[in-house]
């Protein structure tokens, strides 16, 4: 029996190699995808947590006037406390954490040095605020929100050159409000289209929540963020909207660690056209904005790997149905097809 080869066409070799070129891309998006979500440092908490993958980071951002305070979250985190005990999801480690948390709220702070002031955007924090913002770090040191100090700012480099004309200023001290705080650190804000349209191209500085609403002008609690033991799917995220005590018209609660699987994005996509609309007055922090700029991204670019990876795909398929259709052995003559390969490979071997 001979097996016949028929010539290759060119409108074969252009399939081949738009196929080929099709999965490249897919592959080349797919790398491009994963690589700039693991550079979005503030959505990352739960790696950085947890190695296992058996925790969530979880976000709620609160409507405007919606009355949130410190002993909201404290009551919220005994429930918590409780509820895994109950689920015995609780530490072994003395020492070790289970949970950790920050809330935050944005505002406007004056600060003086000397005869120098700035008046600048300023971001009051409790809590890790900074375990779940890693902001890159010029000189010194962050302060944790749960200090007893609460004399602390960390200023970016514009406030630090508008202030002491160099960013090398940590340990000097500046007043708020006729106290004095001392700079603990001074980062480099984060640059680039997305974050300039997030509203974080304009001069920021940290400094704790308490702070903030006694010496400038505090717009309330806008945002608590915690990473926490997740067993199952949903089960943090369920747990917080449960004990809260907030209404959920007056709450958005988004769990980071998932914003950008392909389940998720697939669901951005199909609720694509609607997702600008809102009937909660939330004012998102920068850092959300930017998290779901590229959310937005991210779900385009599924499309269109989607798109690459079928072109390929829908090709495969149809080359396979063709030769199936014009294959000229049939089931019983697969045996002799094998022995005649046995044996034109064993001529080949003795012939070398």
């Amino acid at each position: 029996m001979k097996i016949r080869i028929k010539n290759i066409t060119l409108r074969q070799i252009v399939c081949c190699v738009i196929g080929m070129v099709s999965f490249l891309l897919f592959l080349g998006l797919t790398w491009f995808a994963s690589y700039k979500a693991k550079s979005l440092p503030e959505q990352q908490m739960a790696e950085r947590w947890s190695e296992e993958g058996e925790a969530a980071q979880i976000s709620c951002f609160f409507s405007q006037g919606t009355e949130v305070t410190k002993e909201t979250f404290l009551a919220f985190e005994a429930q918590l406390e409780k509820a895994l005990q109950e689920e015995s999801l609780t530490s072994t480690k003395e020492s070790a954490r289970t949970w950790v948390s920050a809330y935050s709220g944005t505002g406007e702070i004056t600060l003086e040095n000397g005869k120098k002031t700035v008046t600048a955007k300023a971001i009051g924090i409790g809590g890790e605020f900074f375990l779940f913002h890693p902001l890159q770090l010029l000189n010194g040191n962050f302060f944790s929100g749960n200090d007893d100090m609460q004399d602390y700012v960390v200023i970016d480099e514009d406030t630090a050159w508008q202030l002491f004309g160099s960013n090398d200023v940590a340990g000097m001290q500046v007043t708020i409000g006729g106290v004095p705080h001392v700079v603990s650190g001074v980062i480099k804000r984060e640059e680039g289209h997305m974050n300039d349209a997030a509203g974080n191209d304009v001069t920021t500085v940290y400094l704790s929540y308490h702070s903030l609403e006694t010496y400038g002008k505090a717009q309330g609690i806008s945002c608590y963020e915690i990473v926490m033991p997740n067993p199952i799917t949903g089960y943090g995220r369920n747990l917080i909207k449960e004990n809260m005590g907030i209404e959920e018209t007056n709450m958005e609660c988004i769990e980071n660690s998932s914003r950008y699987s392909l389940l998720s994005l697939g669901k951005v996509l199909l609720n694509f056209s609607s997702r600008s609309m809102s009937y909660k007055a939330i004012v998102f922090p920068y850092w959300e904005n930017v998290a779901r700029g590229w959310e937005d991204v991210f779900a385009l670019l599924l499309l269109f790997r989607v798109i690459f990876l079928l072109i390929p795909v829908v090709m495969l398929l149809v080359l396979l149905i063709k030769c199936w259709k014009q294959r000229t052995w049939r089931w019983k003559d697969i045996p002799e097809i094998i022995k005649q390969g046995g044996k034109r490979w064993k001529k080949e071997e003795e012939h070398f």
